[in-house]
């Protein structure tokens, strides 16, 4: 019986933004869209639960160079917290450990919740997370039923609102819709957890749907299903779907350099900067040739050398 071909892979940059279907971790997302786009190298810039639907940044090629700094962006949620129920994992995919009565909560108590839980506040992340200790994903330890002992730590909540109170008077099942706009390493699992208890009740997340991560606010998203009937009819039109590296640089520092300057960036040299450029002050920075591409991150010392951390290899 002959086997099918094997696939080719190939050398491609740029950023998709995903639209995760619920039901798939982030790894298995980002192999489906690493396979239908045949790229050689892939990567995601922050996990979504699998209950979780919603933006997935993933970069290909030399974007995965930058992967790691979107994953400290500014992101937002909108999220369903179901009131009187906790469960192991926070969500709705763990096991209830107790329930509890509901109370007739109005909005000035739930504002004040919600307000308690804004601002530079400390959490202690859930239990069943991608969070490593000992080398071990903590979600590991909790399956083999291992007691862990987690310590708060400090985390940036921007906003934690409302949206609709009507849901609260569903008796059958009380729940808040809320909108979440947090920093890196916030897990909203845990603030919907905090909240309920803030409210006497208990809580966990029911829905989680991820609207924006920094730069991307207004995300034009790409769901699996319209990529994969993308890649059946002609599968050169996926890479239209792709953002250009450069978009993934607009918080950062832009820095030009001649292409003389620009060759010896490329090969790891560190560049002293001109009179005019020295005025910029030290920190990271995106280096950009007379062209207007990307060629890498770098950081700016205090005697006004750049120095590359993060160069771009690019195709023509």
């Amino acid at each position: 019986m002959a086997q099918a071909p094997k696939k080719s892979f190939r050398k491609l940059d740029g950023i998709l933004l995903l639209d995760k279907p619920q039901g798939l971790s982030s790894n298995q997302a980002l192999q489906r869209v690493r396979h239908l786009f045949r790229a050689e190298k892939a990567g995601h810039t922050g996990s979504l639960d699998p209950l979780a639907t919603g933006l997935l940044p993933v970069c290909f090629g030399e974007a995965t160079k930058i992967a790691g700094n979107l994953l400290g962006s500014r992101k937002a949620y909108d999220t369903v917290a179901r009131l009187g129920i906790v469960t192991d994992t926070d969500d709705a995919e763990g096991q209830p450990l107790r329930e509890r009565p509901v109370g007739h909560y109005d909005i000035a108590t739930i504002d004040a919740a919600l307000r308690g839980l804004t601002g530079r506040i400390q959490q202690v992340p859930p239990i069943f997370s991608a969070l490593k200790r000992g080398g071990e994903p903590l979600y590991a330890k909790a399956r083999r039923g291992e007691i862990i002992e987690l310590e708060s730590r400090p985390i940036d909540v921007h906003a934690f609102e409302l949206l609709s109170e009507q849901d609260l008077l569903d008796g059958d099942a009380p729940q808040l819709r809320l909108h979440v706009e947090c920093g890196s390493g916030t897990y909203v699992r845990s603030l919907v957890r905090d909240l309920g208890e803030a409210l006497g009740c208990g809580a966990h997340v029911a829905e989680l749907r991820r609207l924006w991560v920094d730069p991307f606010r207004d995300p034009r998203m790409w769901t699996l299903d319209s990529l994969q009937a993308m890649a059946e009819r002609d599968p050169h039109c996926l890479d239209a779907c792709l953002l250009p590296i450069e978009v993934g640089l607009v918080g950062y520092r832009h820095i030009e350099l001649t292409d003389e300057a620009v060759a010896r960036f490329l090969q790891g040299q560190r560049i002293r900067l001109s009179p005019g450029e020295r005025q910029e002050a030290p920190g990271a920075c995106a280096v950009f040739g007379p062209d207007g591409r990307a060629r890498g991150l770098a950081e700016i010392d205090d005697t006004g050398c750049l120095h590359p951390q993060r160069v771009f290899q690019r195709q023509p």
